[in-house]
């Protein structure tokens, strides 16, 4: 709960929501308060005058959700989604663009994406000079495959001229993506990290190299995406445990992601993490042209999907909030202290039927599933889409989503 800002009303005030702010230790029923695009207040009973007084009673009051981890370069490469489509359907507010763009073809994603979208957009920049070039439906060709093409100093100047957006380096390693390269990419993409001063996103594909050898190189503050990718090449030995090698990385602050997509999450891999007390530190969707077509689909379903694995609703929206925020170092984002900027998610939690299914087309059942009810973007009310892939799963009142409408909460 934090103090108001000393003034004569608001321009919002969500009333009667279950706040979760991991980042200021709430989890409990308050009213939240805007005023000029930033949090003004958080607490029981907000009295003053309000432009508008909304009734969130029942419903999920978040910071606005961020994606670590997408591809929206739109239109420019064949992986990317249009980020207005893909925010309006997960309830997000910040978009991280997970490499679609090299130091060659930055400046396209900054001035006819990023620049033309009320969303937040960073991005990773990819290593590669070209960025992800050859993936598509039935396609793929790797981008990391030659050193020539991993030209460090020409990623380093591109960071250098553009700090406002680029949060790290990308690079996706093993198999095709990185070819007879193998580890040599990485040792480039770290260098270059190093050079800037920014973590390393790397991309864990087919062996060679292996799962442990690229954690072993990575440092505090990097993040390995697809952590519960299925075998081969998973965090699990034969023995069904996480690798000591893992877990190391962990313990000097490797941070573990999610990142669905189409081939990186198998309930194999997760539920045998989870049981071994290895849960993820990020949830992110790895959205781009085949995965939003399931069974991956966005960062709420993905959400959706780990808390039916076990995950706490308060750790799940940690994950894509506070987490997140962190991890790209912008602390300003991804919590509901006074004086943030005023991005809101809010949410319901509605019974289910849904029956989800991994990378390989292992099934669980849902008991449960996240629906958006509102977002709210420096204070501005956002359009939130519909999500015809669930809504014949809802169960009760929860078959219909309305823009400003609450259920229940379990």
């Amino acid at each position: 709960m934090s103090e108001p800002v000393a003034a004569a009303g608001y321009d919002l005030i969500l009333k009667g929501g279950r706040v979760l702010d991991e980042r200021n230790g709430i989890n409990t029923v308050l009213d939240v308060a805007i005023r000029g695009g930033a949090i003004a207040a958080t607490g029981e009973n907000l009295s003053g005058q309000a432009a508008e007084i909304v009734d969130v009673g029942g419903a999920i009051v978040a910071p606005g959700l961020i994606d670590i981890h997408t591809h929206v370069y739109h239109k420019a490469t064949s992986l990317s989604v249009d980020p207005g489509f893909i925010a309006r359907r997960s309830a997000t507010t910040t978009l991280v663009d997970a490499g679609s763009a090299g130091a060659g073809n930055y400046d396209g994603l900054r001035d006819y994406v990023i620049a033309h979208s009320p969303y937040r957009i960073f991005a990773f920049l990819n290593i590669s000079f070209a960025g992800i070039f050859g993936f598509d439906k039935g396609l793929g060709v790797g981008e990391a495959t030659l050193r020539e093409m991993l030209p460090v100093e020409r990623c380093v100047a591109k960071i250098e001229a553009n700090r406002e957006r680029i949060v790290g380096v990308k690079a996706r390693i093993g198999g095709g993506e990185t070819g007879k390269l193998g580890l040599g990419a990485l040792e480039l993409a770290l260098e270059a990290a190093e050079q800037a001063g920014l973590p390393l996103m790397a991309h864990i594909g087919y062996a060679p190299p292996t799962y442990a050898e690229v954690v072993s190189m990575l440092r505090p503050g990097d993040i390995l995406t697809h952590c519960y990718r299925p075998e081969p090449n998973s965090a699990l030995g034969s023995d069904g445990k996480v690798f000591a090698a893992v877990r190391q990385a962990r313990e000097r602050g490797v941070l573990f992601d999610v990142a669905h997509g189409m081939g990186a999450f198998g309930y194999a891999s997760a539920e045998g993490a989870l049981g071994d007390g290895f849960p993820p530190d990020l949830i992110s969707s790895d959205a781009h042209v085949v995965a939003v077509e399931g069974p991956g689909y966005d960062l709420l379903h993905t959400m959706s999907k780990l808390l039916n694995c076990g995950l706490a609703l308060p750790d799940v929206i940690g994950m894509v909030t506070s987490r997140p925020a962190l991890a790209i170092r912008r602390p300003e984002l991804g919590h509901l202290g006074v004086g943030a900027p005023a991005d809101i998610t809010v949410l319901r939690q509605v019974d289910s039927d849904y029956v989800f299914k991994d990378v390989v087309g292992e099934a669980r059942s849902a008991a449960t599933l996240l629906q958006p009810v509102a977002v709210y973007l420096g204070g501005k009310a956002m359009e939130v889409a519909r999500r015809p892939f669930e809504e014949s799963y809802l169960l009760g009142a929860g078959r219909t989503v309305h823009a400003h409408g609450c259920g229940g909460d379990r």
